[in-house]
């Protein structure tokens, strides 16, 4: 795999334009992340923000906000006030196509002030029924007509199912073709998933190994120990096949058992991830009741039921767990069952991969049982890698042992890893999309997704159903009956 990268720090010369720059999204994530690429050097003297939404709020007060936002993250006032004075604010209706004429004119300002070339980033941090509006206006008013590129960040939601999916999208592709739209997945920007390439083709031994011939299972954990807590309200229409499966899940497995690319770049990762998606097995409603489980937590100590949370219905059937078994057919992998599970009030906060491996014959140790051999990325809390070997343990008599090799980032380490958000905006400023989300990736990503949740639907489970697993624990023991059916467990 040729790797195609540039590793050059160069500023970014760019306007950032921000729909919803008064939400959480903005202050919690989006901020703080141009402030690290602002610390690292990435951005310089020639950047700008504006930051829209409806509220009448003043470019000082604006600023005051985000100064708030990155509190803390330095002690130089000087750098913070430094930062903050390339921020605007403008109050803004996405209905009012006169708005956006305002926003033109300050943009076309900017662009002069701070010398950007013309170079203009769209982040929709709002709600996906106003996206087509907003790119339509950003076309009609003029504000992509610049000299530099004119490029569109989108956040998830991106639909509820594919039909929605599908609208949302020809209605962006209007204005903002495929390679200048930027739909966003914070965890294709964590630093363990991005591991997952350089294990995979950048290590011969294991290249060797990962396939049908050398791998049991593999099995994908992204747990929570929080409820929904102020997403109530979003989070009973999606639950957790919609919020995480559809998304993150589905991204992680597509990097684990797809084919290798021919180089590492956008162009070529994407033809081997849709490849993995369109091998990915859409279940009949018979096989999504033997394949997929799903749960909802009940009360717990100090912890109240799911039915109990704020903006929930006292007999909602949404799920907040699900686990299921996937299959994907393709040369290397057919066969490998891979495990997926991702719940919220579960034993602890998580997310890991085991790659579990085939078991050789242990008559030449007399049958006494060899552990399995399991490859473990630790994508967070723990950021690194453990490798389970068979050794002989110590002493005069010959037995065999568990033995654990491990890697783990230091804090020194762990402190220069750029936070997702920093990484896919800086990804977004050069033009690099390979860590984003396509199109055709999400189109067969749904299609597998609506055949899970169609069959749910048609099933007429009593409302006292749910709850079926406790805060606390790792979910309804049918998750663990699904891996049993097949002489597998849960590794973690």
């Amino acid at each position: 795999m040729k790797v195609v990268l540039n590793l050059a720090k160069k500023e970014q010369k760019a306007l950032f334009v921000i729909f919803g720059g008064t939400g959480d999204l903005a202050q919690r994530k989006l901020y703080p992340a141009l402030f690290d690429l602002y610390k690292r050097g990435y951005l310089k003297k020639h950047f700008a923000v504006i930051g829209t939404a409806r509220r009448p709020w003043s470019n000082g007060y604006y600023r005051d906000v985000v100064r708030s936002s990155i509190d803390g993250m330095v002690n130089s006032q000087s750098q913070i006030d430094e930062f903050a004075s390339h921020f605007y604010y403008q109050s803004h209706n996405v209905n009012d196509v006169d708005h956006y004429e305002t926003l033109r004119v300050l943009a076309d300002k900017l662009d002069q002030d701070y010398g950007l070339e013309g170079n203009r980033l769209y982040y929709l941090a709002m709600s996906p029924s106003f996206f087509g509006t907003i790119c339509e206006h950003l076309k009609s008013q003029g504000l992509t007509k610049t000299t530099g590129y004119n490029r569109v960040i989108i956040e998830k939601p991106f639909g509820h199912d594919y039909a929605s999916a599908k609208k949302l999208n020809d209605e962006i592709s209007k204005y903002f073709p495929e390679e200048a739209t930027f739909r966003i997945d914070h965890y294709l920007g964590k630093e363990m998933i991005q591991n997952i390439m350089a294990l995979r083709f950048g290590n011969s031994i294991l290249s060797a190994i990962w396939n049908n011939k050398m791998i049991s299972n593999i099995q994908v954990t992204l747990s929570e120990s929080l409820g929904v807590e102020e997403r109530g309200g979003y989070y009973d229409t999606a639950g957790a096949l919609r919020d995480m499966v559809q998304n993150h899940i589905l991204q992680i497995v597509a990097l684990l058992v797809m084919d290798r690319p021919d180089s590492y770049c956008a162009k070529d990762v994407r033809k081997r991830k849709v490849e993995t998606f369109k091998a990915l097995k859409i279940y009949s409603p018979k096989e999504v009741a033997q394949n997929f489980v799903r749960g909802q937590y009940g009360a717990g100590k100090d912890m109240v039921a799911y039915r109990e949370e704020s903006m929930i219905a006292p007999d909602s059937m949404t799920e907040t767990f699900v686990a299921g078994k996937l299959e994907v057919d393709n040369c290397d992998m057919a066969g490998v069952p891979i495990y997926i599970r991702t719940g919220k009030r579960l034993a602890t906060k998580a997310t890991r991969i085991d790659i579990v491996f085939k078991k050789d014959d242990d008559s030449l140790f007399g049958g006494q049982g060899l552990a399995d051999n399991i490859l473990t990325i630790n994508v967070e809390p723990d950021t690194g890698i453990d490798f389970t070997l068979n050794t002989k343990k110590i002493g005069q008599e010959f037995a065999t042992r568990q033995t654990n090799i491990g890697y783990r980032l230091t804090k020194e380490q762990v402190a220069k890893v750029p936070e997702a958000y920093e990484r896919l905006i800086l990804n977004a400023l050069q033009g690099n999309s390979v860590n984003f989300t396509h199109w055709d990736e999400l189109e067969y990503s749904w299609k597998f997704v609506d055949a899970i949740r169609n069959a749910w639907d048609q099933e007429d489970l009593p409302v006292d159903y749910f709850p079926n697993y406790a805060c606390g624990t790792m979910g309804p023991q049918a998750s663990d009956e699904l891996l049993a059916k097949a002489g597998h467990h849960w590794i973690f």
